[in-house]
């Protein structure tokens, strides 16, 4: 960062009011003062300073940087958090940023069957919460019995906990809300899963030096998102159309359409074009397809639907994938057998970029948008 020392002012103007903002809520758990907070009323998934302590645009803790040393989208937060990850910046044939690709898949029936296309995520937090490699970790759930289809940050510690939490949503959950319940019950070593936007909070928040925060973030698993909802989607879109009560929903993806399975047994689509509508703001202008600043990239594209494209790209990533190929937890195959995958990873992550604004620090922009 630059040697002035930007506060909430320049973080509200900047990015919380300019589109910038994807709601991560990385600000929120960073504030040493606790004055700012998180709303997702009306589709909003933004963060928000209490009036207890100036208002919604100024902060009286004028020196105080927190805000702007955790958001992952202030100023020239890629090649930051790329120096600080990888020890570079990418280069410009690097379209999913710096990592190796392949296809995994737990072997585990129950990991396997309870995730989301090959069960890798998972399996990875599994391993990682019975082997002393993390105290907990923040992830998504659904609220209540799940019949709402509202998603929520939870903690997770236990094989039974994970599983319980598995699978997409589609709506979004700023998982690192979680972090304080997390800290509250003692867990000082935390994995964060989350889409690119989460999965760039810890690595800007230990490039810019967050203090505490930034220290017990210690593993990211991030997602491959191309964008995601509000949950007015499910009543205004689902059931008012297609007759799809949420509380009937047993399951969803996508490929190329919204797949969804109902708890009688049906099975629907819904052209994802019709979806567009419900898009959610943080979305709009995210230029990060693949996480590419997690320590494992994974998703479900590609050819083979139960098996999950993998991008493998720091030290701890890979260790902890071929810790669970040593243990037999998972299977391995190159992403030569899918080369359709790899194209669409790399169109995708092109696409990504183009919403990137010409307004802001242009670095996201950088790469081509005809390589590849």
């Amino acid at each position: 960062m630059s040697s002035e020392k930007p506060n909430w002012a320049e973080l509200f103007s900047e990015v919380v009011t300019s589109g910038l903002c994807t709601g991560c809520a990385g600000c929120v758990i960073a504030c040493p003062h606790d004055v700012l907070s998180y709303t997702d009323l009306n589709g909003a998934y933004k963060p928000f300073h209490l009036d207890i302590d100036g208002d919604e645009s100024s902060c009286t803790h004028e020196t105080c940087t927190m805000c702007t040393r955790a958001c992952p989208r202030f100023r020239a937060w890629e090649p930051e958090v790329d120096s600080h990850r990888f020890g570079r910046t990418r280069t410009d044939d690097e379209l999913y940023g710096v990592g190796d690709v392949l296809l995994v898949r737990a072997r585990e029936s129950a990991t396997h069957d309870a995730g989301q296309d090959g069960g890798l995520v998972s399996a990875l937090l599994i391993y990682a919460l019975e082997n002393d490699v993390i105290d907990a970790a923040l992830v998504s759930g659904l609220e209540g019995d799940g019949s709402t289809w509202k998603a929520e940050p939870r903690v997770v510690r236990t094989r039974e906990e994970v599983l319980a939490t598995a699978g997409s949503r589609y709506t979004y959950s700023p998982n690192l809300m979680a972090y304080q319940q997390a800290v509250d019950a003692g867990y000082e070593r935390l994995a964060v899963v989350g889409m690119g936007c989460m999965a760039s909070t810890p690595g800007v928040m230990q490039a810019r030096k967050a203090g505490k925060v930034a220290r017990r973030l210690g593993l990211t698993i991030g997602l491959l998102c191309s964008k995601t909802f509000n949950d007015a989607i499910f009543d205004e879109l689902f059931e008012a159309k297609y007759g799809i009560a949420k509380a009937n929903i047993q399951k969803m993806n996508i490929k190329g359409v919204f797949q969804i399975w109902t708890k009688d047994g049906a099975y629907h689509e819904v052209p994802l074009k019709e979806a567009h509508a419900w898009t959610r703001e943080g979305c709009e202008h995210c230029p990060d397809f693949s996480a590419e600043h997690a320590d494992i990239s994974c998703g479900g594209i590609g050819t083979f639907a139960d098996w999950t494209l993998t991008i493998t790209r720091t030290d701890q990533g890979r260790s902890l994938i071929a810790a669970l190929i040593d243990a037999n937890l998972v299977d391995v195959k190159p992403i030569d057998e899918d080369p359709d995958a790899l194209a669409l990873l790399k169109k995708l992550a092109r696409l990504s970029r183009r919403r990137w604004p010409e307004s802001a620090d242009p670095s996201p922009r950088r790469i081509p948008v005809t390589a590849g």
